[in-house]
Order: C-alpha cells, then structure tokens, then sequence
C-alpha cells in the first residue's frame, strides 16, 4: 500500500520541476513511511511513497519494463499476480522483481489497456508510456483505492490524496457550490465530484488517459445483473468456496497480518475464514468501544461480542477505549487526512482503532463490502416496504399529498417518499439534512433535491429492469460504497501507515453475487441471508443472529454533554464559515435545538466537519495537522 502522485504537463518544452514532484510525494508521506520515488522527465514527473508489504527489499519504484520505456508508480495489491506473472513469463517477459507492480508493466506491454480487465485486486496506478507519450491512470473496479485529478489547461495532475494536488501552483482552493449541496444531503461529496472546485475523483473501475489528442475518461468494467445463475447450482456451496479463495488471495504478505473485528456478522465470517486458512499462531484482532463518564461499560460498546468471536477462535484479542476528548481534539487531524467533509462518525473510532492495529501488524483485513453486496442495511427493506405501498391504487398519490401539508420531519419525509417512485425517493443508506430544512439553511432558491436527482438517475437507468433490491444496491456500490465507507477506510488506515484488505470486495465475489435471486440476500426482513447460511454452522448464534448496529458512536449523549460547549462554539463563532455559507439564525436553530433536548447531532456533525475544512483547506487559517492524537494507552487484551 503506497501513495501516489504526478503531473503531465502539456506542452513539451514545459518541464516538470523537481521541488514540486517532491512536495507533493512529501505531503504524503504517512501513506508510505518505508520508502520513496521519483520519475521525472521533461513535462512528465511521477512520485511515489511506498509502504512495504511484498518483495519488501526488490519492490522500489517507479518500476521500469526491460528496455525502460515504461515507468510505472503504483498504490494497491494485485493478489493473483504471481498466476500472472508465470502466464508473462511464458510470453517471454523478463521480471527483475518478485513485486506485483513489475506485473503491471508487463502486462500491459502485452495487452495494452486491456491488462486491467485482468487484474484481481486493490490498485490505483498512473504507467507512463515513453515511446507514445501516454499516460494511463487507472482505479480499481469497486474504488477501494482512491485517485483524484486536475484537469487545467496546461497541465493534468493527480494523487492519492487532495492535499498533494494542492502543492501544484494554479489549483484553486475553492468551494464546488453543488458539491456542497450533495454533502448537506448525504453528509459526502459522491464522485466524481470533489468539495474542491475543479478537483475531481476518478471513478471506481475507470480509467483516464492523457495523450496528444487530450484527456479522455472512460469505464472498463460494470456490474451486471442480467443474467441467472446456472441451474443447480449449489449457492451457499460456491459462496463457501469463493469467500475462502478471496480471504486466501489477502493472506498474501511478507509482514503480519490481523482482523478489524466488530463482534458483528461481516467481521466474525472473517475471521472464522481466515481461521480455517491460517494454521499455526493466533490471529490478531483488534475493537473499538468508549469510555462513560460514570466508568460503566456505554452502551454503544460491542466488546462482548467481538470477544465472543475471539474466543470461539482462539484468537489475540486488542481493544481501545475512545473518549469524548479524544474524539473532540482529533477532528481537525481527521479532517486533514479526510481532505474533504465526510460527517461520518465512525471515521474517528476507525483511526484510533487503526492506531492500535498498527502497533502489532501491517496489513488488516475487514467486513467491509457486505452489506452492499448482499443486502444487510435495514433501509432496502424498507424501501421495499413502500414499493408494495405503492402498489395499492392511489397510495402515492394520498402519501404526497399528505407530505405536502403536513409539519416537517421523519414522518412527512416517509410519506413524501411513499408519493415516489424508487429511482427518484431512494438515496442510498446516509442521509443528512431533510429537504425543507437543507432549503432554509441555504435559502428560498435552493432546491437539494436536484443535484441529486443528477447524481442517482443515470445509475437507475443503467439497471432499469433488474429487481428493486439490485437497482438499490447497485446505486450503493456506485456511490455510497466509494465516497464514504471505502473513502473513510483508505483515509483513515493509511494515516496510520496500515494496509486494510476488504475480501467481500473482490470483483468475483460481487459479479457472483449480483446475480443471485434477490431471496438469497434479503428474505423475510432480513438480510445478507447467504451470509447467514455460510456461517450457520461455524459462528456463535449470539453473533449470527444479532441485529446490526452498524458502527455506533455515542454522538447524541457527547454532544449533549461534554461537546455541547464546543459546538456551539464552532458553529456560531463571528467569523465561522457556517455564518457565510448558510442562514446563522438557521444554523443557530439547529445548535438551540440539540441543546434544548432534541436529536440534531446528524445536523451538527455535518456542519462542524464542514466549518473546519473550510478553515484548514481553504482559509488555511488552522495547522494542517491539527492536534496531534494522544498516546494509545487504553488498550486491553484478552484471549
């Protein structure tokens, strides 16, 4: 797991200046404490930070081809490299290293672009070509590994991460006004847009090329519902076989390896996988919980279940215990590795328990990806709920009518939604302001729901005949899964320098997946119903037949407590940026209100993760950094 960074100037005399590509593979040098590189040449410069996990002494980059007219940095894991590598070789490919990058190459010198579409992986990679003058940058199918770009006019330039593109002179540090608007309804920015104007993300499994003709963007793999499952086939049997292959595949390391374990279903099958493979010392996992004032264990804390899958596998137990001071002092710190508002919660215990991981491994792998895959978030069934409501003539019509006249809130906002159909009411598993009140904070004009709509509609085009569930899942995996959930896991594990391997995001695992009958992901109110048949036999019921929680964090009694002075002191300061952007008698409502006793902590975490990017990205008026994160001194251990 590496960084990446470069710049394609456009004219030919115009070279690349070395103190630029430098700070720019310097601003990210957490992604990659091991090692580093460069590759500069005329209007062409490529920098690499690099975290060293296979051929650890031969893995260096930029890596050449043979004749070196090939140059390439990459960032990821290509777990089946080594099949590849012999499939190259018999071609007549001659390899200097045994590292999955110098697969890359090859590859493409014998297949062109196309060397994508066979690879098995985590990858983001910019390989320039010497002979063509082309560069090719590349992101994984699923965007597990993130890339961002610049596309200005004399130049292009790209990163791993936001805060190196803003090294290069001319980028504007400028808010995206419609990107602000999408983060106030879904509390994240979706791709490719950025919150930065002009900074965009590469889409997950697209590719962009830079060459004499332009800049050219376009996809090179989808998910397809179309096709059935061939008859017979035994579902859970090949389930089986292919979640141990993809765990297998990321069991591939020269450095020790762990598990993120939450005590929940996706983690707990994890481990009990990667159990059954890994023979011989016990599997390090590692839990996040909280501290209560009152010293009693909060009741957002999953310890004991994530100790019942620990012990039932007989495996090295860590934990950390986060408090609300620890949680408030690292926010500009998380916003900083962040580079863009994400009023995801989670990240912050994430970090921490990253933190903790790192002091025993390199390389983590995660449950993340299963729910999106098979069906594991309340909110699909009830989506599906009000698609059965809406089948009864004329409930739509009573449903909107009714949320038109009736005060705001969850209940009006369940009745507006019941007025519509799927592809215009469903926006994915986050949600941040309601509409009215999104409206008022940014006054009478604004309309959130249309930079919406422009994000979600070309998605439910694409799958207009598959099942409601698929359709709901498919936009998921396009949005929500790269520009949240994986986002925040790449930001906030690579901060720490650790490498987090998702296998429930292996693109064969998803193809499989996508085309089961929906019964085997949802059924009956419950969901990743696979997933539950795999591990019927193997997990504790306590933890196969818990509900999930998802990854809670104490929010609401923080900020009513030992946060409240806090965000009222972020939110309504004279010089806030919230004062500019939105309505303050808006803003100052919604800070009476969680004051006053009422639930708007999704409201004020999304305004104060927002307010201090603003000052750190764009007014520049805080340390990059922020404060650093306290020494990891509650940790436990159990077996």
């Amino acid at each position: 797991m590496c960084g990446i960074c470069g710049i394609v100037k456009f004219h030919a005399d115009d070279a690349v200046s070395p103190g630029l590509l430098e700070a720019m593979t310097d601003r990210i040098s957490h992604r990659g404490p091991d090692d580093f590189g460069y590759f500069r040449e005329g209007p062409v410069g490529l920098g690499h930070r690099r975290l060293s996990i296979i051929d650890l002494g031969g893995g260096k980059q930029p890596i050449f081809n043979e004749d070196g007219s090939i140059v390439i940095v990459f960032n990821g894991e290509i777990y089946n490299y080594a099949e590849l590598t012999a499939e190259l070789v018999a071609c007549g490919h001659v390899f200097k290293t045994r590292s999955d990058t110098e697969t890359i190459v090859h590859a493409y010198e014998e297949y062109g672009d196309d060397c994508v579409t066979r690879f098995r992986g985590m990858f983001a990679f910019a390989l320039w070509d010497r002979r063509k003058q082309r560069l090719l940058l590349v992101r994984d199918r699923l965007g597990i590994k993130p890339v961002y770009y610049y596309h200005g006019r004399e130049s292009l330039v790209f990163a791993s991460e936001i805060k190196s593109l803003l090294e290069a002179p001319g980028i504007p540090r400028e808010v995206d006004e419609t990107a602000l608007n999408l983060y106030l309804s879904l509390r994240y920015v979706p791709g490719p847009r950025t919150m930065f104007k002009e900074i965009f993300k590469l889409q997950p499994g697209h590719l962009l090329v830079v060459d004499s003709s332009g800049v050219h963007v376009r996809p090179y793999w989808d998910i397809k519902y179309n096709s059935a499952p061939p008859s017979g086939l035994d579902a859970v049997g090949e389930f089986d076989r292919m979640l141990e292959e993809s765990v297998r595949l990321r069991l591939i390391s020269e450095v020790p390896l762990g598990v993120f374990l939450s005590g929940g279903l996706d983690s707990s099958a994890i481990l009990a996988v990667m159990s059954k493979i890994h023979k011989g010392e016990p599997i390090k996992t590692f839990s996040v919980g909280y501290e209560s004032a009152d010293g009693r264990e909060d009741e957002n804390n999953e310890f004991q279940y994530a100790r019942q899958a620990a012990r039932a596998f007989g495996a090295e137990h860590h934990e950390f215990r986060l408090s609300a001071p620890d949680f408030c002092d690292f926010i500009p710190q998380l916003v900083w590795h962040l580079d863009e508002p994400l009023a995801d919660p989670s990240c912050i215990p994430l970090y921490f328990i990253a933190k903790l991981a790192r002091q025993y491994i390199t390389v983590v792998l995660s449950g993340e990806g299963a729910d999106e895959v098979l069906a594991g978030y309340y909110i699909y069934r009830k989506m599906l709920a009000i698609e059965n409501l809406r089948r009864i003539p004329g409930a739509g019509s009573i449903a909107g009518g009714l949320a038109r006249i009736l005060p705001g809130g969850k209940f009006q906002n369940y009745l507006r939604m019941a007025g519509m159909p799927l592809s215009e009411r469903y926006r994915g598993v986050s949600r941040g302001f309601y509409p009215a009140l999104q409206g008022r904070l940014m006054g009478r004009d604004a309309r959130p729901d249309e930079p919406l709509d422009q994000v979600y509609d070309p998605y439910f085009q694409a799958v207009s005949q598959a099942h409601p569930l698929n359709r709901m899942l498919y936009v998921d995996d396009k949005v929500w899964l790269p520009d949240d959930l994986l986002l925040k896991a790449d930001k906030m594990t690579m901060a720490n320098a650790l490498e987090l391997r998702v296998p429930f995001l292996d693109h064969k695992l998803v193809e499989f997946a996508a085309q089961l009958p929906v019964s085997m992901k949802q059924k009956g109110g419950t969901g990743k119903v696979l997933l539950r048949r795999s591990m019927q036999n193997i997990l504790p019921h306590s933890i196969l037949d818990r509900p999930k929680k998802g990854f809670p964090v104490p929010m609401l009694r923080w900020l009513s407590g030992p946060l409240k002075q806090f965000t009222r002191e972020t939110l309504l300061a004279a010089d806030s940026a919230c004062r500019r952007y939105f309505d303050p008698a808006v803003v100052q409502e919604i800070v009476a209100g969680q004051e006053a006793g009422a639930d708007r902590q999704q409201e004020l975490w999304t305004l104060v993760l927002f307010e201090f990017w603003h000052r750190i990205f764009i007014e520049q008026r805080m340390p990059a950094t922020g404060r650093p994160a306290g020494d990891m001194v509650r940790v436990t251990q159990s077996n």
